[in-house]
């Protein structure tokens, strides 16, 4: 294989990953459901190949479970997985609010708060959907405004897997609650406070931790995969045939 050919095939990988992530994070995919290498690659118009090393990556990035023969599924994570993906969640939103304060704009501030508002509108439509955009948008744009790059690429590589999960159990939230979670955030950078963004971080994760727990709890005998099935066994008449 050619150097060139190994870079086009890297970047068609790639372009395939990001569609499978968009579809796993708008429900398309929900958990427990199966990707199909063959149905992807012919709605794509690739070949597998790309579509395989693109659920390699979503494998690394604990969204996809791969089983040899069985294919690849949309995982369906532990109650105790997504907390701790939370509390990690909290301690590099921190840093991020921190080294952001320094660095906000008035526009900034707009920008947040705008975000917030569309949090509500979506809430008061009752669109889980639309809300779950305007929340992942709001945190981005913390962890952008840092300045911090690094910081940038860990968080990225964790938070599809978080916000695949709450998705999933967003429509039996409160979402005027998971709103609300975001007012002491905005309001400790509006007034430009390190201490307080931290501390409003803190707790926001901690409390969309709790609200967390219990909707998984009720989620998740929804989203388990089918039950494994033996393998069918020829008896020994059809073997002979």
């Amino acid at each position: 294989m050619s150097l060139q050919t190994a870079i086009s095939r890297s970047v068609l990988s790639d372009q395939v990953k990001d569609r499978l992530l968009q579809a796993i994070l708008t429900g398309r995919y929900p958990p427990g459901s199966r990707i199909v290498e063959t149905l992807v690659a012919r709605e794509l118009g690739t070949s597998q190949a790309p579509v395989r090393e693109a659920l390699r990556d979503l494998e690394a990035l604990g969204l996809v479970q791969i089983e040899p023969f069985r294919g690849a599924r949309v995982r369906v994570p532990t109650t105790d997985e997504l907390l701790e993906a939370f509390a990690v969640r909290s301690e590099l939103e921190s840093l991020g609010a921190r080294l952001a304060v320094g660095r906000l704009s008035d526009q900034d501030i707009v920008d947040l708060g705008a975000d917030l508002q569309e949090m509500r509108r979506a809430a008061d439509a009752g669109d889980a959907r639309a809300q779950a955009v305007a929340d992942a948008r709001f945190h981005a744009r913390i962890i952008d405004l840092s300045g911090n790059r690094t910081l940038g690429r860990v968080w990225r590589y964790l938070e599809p897997f978080s916000r695949t999960y709450i998705t999933v159990v967003s429509p039996g939230a409160d979402l005027h609650q998971i709103a609300d979670l975001h007012v002491d955030v905005e309001q400790a950078l509006r007034l430009r406070d390190p201490a307080a963004a931290e501390l409003a971080i803190e707790r926001h994760f901690s409390e969309a931790g709790a609200i967390l727990r219990q909707l998984w709890r009720e989620a998740a005998p929804m989203v388990r995969p089918p039950p494994r099935q033996p393998p069918v066994r020829r008896s020994a008449g059809a073997r002979a045939r």
